[in-house]
């Protein structure tokens, strides 16, 4: 086949794949293609600098990147400092447009779970997949972000946007107490009127899926009693039950009475003895004792994950109801932190999915279908999920998140940034 025909079949394939976006939207395209190699450069950028979460001057030092990025399409950008959470700080950036289409809400974060002394450093390309620590949770979802904004904004598409991108510096552990440290987070899902998650893509079966729900995330930290003294007094009326065997049937009690559809509940540390305590990290726990002892103390301390506030409060409940039914001469009490609300599905996220595999169809890219909540952890969105339509993982596609070899898929970055760019194109062109 002469190469001219060959040209004209390439040329024709594309048009028909891409013949519901209108000329403005393939500029937006376009400019996306045109970007990638100032896409890789800037996610390079970004994942040699280490943004542990806990280290608080490299999560600045992520910001500071990123503030002139923004400025140059017209953002004014906010360092939000959060010492009083124990953590950096967020940052954010407002772009103002005509107040005529919705406005659009960009989540990200700026923080990884690889601390300065994870020995996963290093950032390095290897085909078509990047390597490196947080390059994909989340900072190649902030690269695609941008990607998006700057090909809206090259193609003339930006001008009368109003959009508000939130960059946490602490999501992977937030900073207490959680009110305060997501308190501007929540006042942009109130001012938004869609919410667009960029940690990365959901995939099922090989396929790349869309995400409507999110989980909870509670940690518990359960405390038991007892009578002490010599092994032989076991179970008699002085003596009861003791600690360990209060512990041992709630934890039980907890397999037996629980579950139900959508939620997972774990325990993850686990002591007692003579004595027992919980150290400041509460990652810890210090016990030691002798085995002819009844314990006095045990401890143990997990997480529970639900799909809606309905859930959280009925399983809350049925848990403080378990521990409330002591042995003899014991008494225990758990304490509940709710640390990620639950993000539920609801019509509107379902709507916002159905735009997205619109864009789908336009751009001749597969129909996502909808993958199951439980395959997602909890994340930040979940805060503004009462207040504001939300749609989850837009960032990039990749996978060994949070492990040495967290990788993603430099072919997919484009098509990433090309789905958001036109997500955020037409929620700013639909009237309010």
């Amino acid at each position: 086949m002469p190469k001219l025909t060959i040209l004209a079949c390439s040329l024709l394939l594309t048009l028909t794949a891409h013949a519901g976006i209108s000329p403005i939207e393939q500029r937006i395209s376009a400019g996306v293609d045109a970007g990638q190699h100032t896409q890789v450069a800037l996610l390079q950028k970004l994942v040699e600098q280490n943004s542990g979460t806990f280290n608080l001057a490299g999560v600045k030092a992520v910001a500071d990147m990123l503030r002139p990025e923004f400025e140059a399409l017209g953002f004014k950008v906010e360092w939000k400092p959060m010492q009083a959470t124990g953590r950096a700080g967020h940052l954010i950036a407002t772009h103002k447009g005509n107040g005529q289409g919705k406005r659009v809400l960009l989540i990200g974060h700026l923080d990884t779970v690889f601390e300065p002394d994870n020995p996963f450093t290093e950032f390095r390309i290897e085909g078509n997949r990047a390597y490196g620590p947080g390059v994909g949770d989340d900072k190649g979802g902030v690269v695609v972000i941008l990607a998006a904004l700057r090909a809206l904004h090259d193609a003339g598409a930006l001008r009368d946007a109003d959009i508000e991108v939130v960059l946490t510096g602490d999501e992977e552990e937030v900073g207490t107490p959680v009110a305060l440290a997501r308190a501007d987070l929540i006042a942009a899902g109130k001012r938004a009127d869609a919410a667009l998650d960029f940690e990365n893509l959901s995939h099922q079966d090989g396929r790349e899926m869309g995400a409507v729900a999110r989980r909870s995330s509670n940690v518990w930290t359960l405390t038991v009693h007892g009578e002490t003294g010599h092994s032989s007094g076991i179970f008699s009326e002085a003596m009861g039950d003791g600690a360990a065997f209060e512990l041992a049937r709630i934890l039980n009690t907890f397999r037996n009475e629980l579950p139900e559809p959508n939620l997972t509940f774990n325990v993850g540390l686990l002591g007692g003895g003579e004595q027992a305590t919980l150290d400041a990290s509460r990652s810890r726990i210090q016990s030691s004792g002798k085995d002819n002892i009844v314990p006095p103390i045990a401890i143990a301390r997990g997480d529970f994950r639900t799909l809606t506030p309905e859930q959280t409060t009925r399983v809350k409940t049925k848990m403080q109801e378990i521990v409330a039914r002591h042995l003899p001469r014991t008494s225990a009490e758990i304490l509940i932190e709710e640390h990620y609300p639950p993000m539920a599905p609801t019509a509107g996220n379902r709507a916002l999915l159905a735009q997205l595999n619109g864009i789908n169809r336009d751009l001749g890219l597969a129909e996502m279908g909808e993958i199951d909540p439980l395959r997602r952890g909890a994340g930040d969105i979940s805060f503004v999920a009462t207040d504001v339509d939300g749609l989850i993982g837009l960032g990039a596609s990749g996978g060994n998140s949070h492990e040495a070899g967290e990788y993603i898929d430099l072919t997919a970055l484009p098509r990433q940034a090309k789905r958001a760019a036109l997500m955020i194109y037409r929620l700013s062109q639909s009237p309010r």
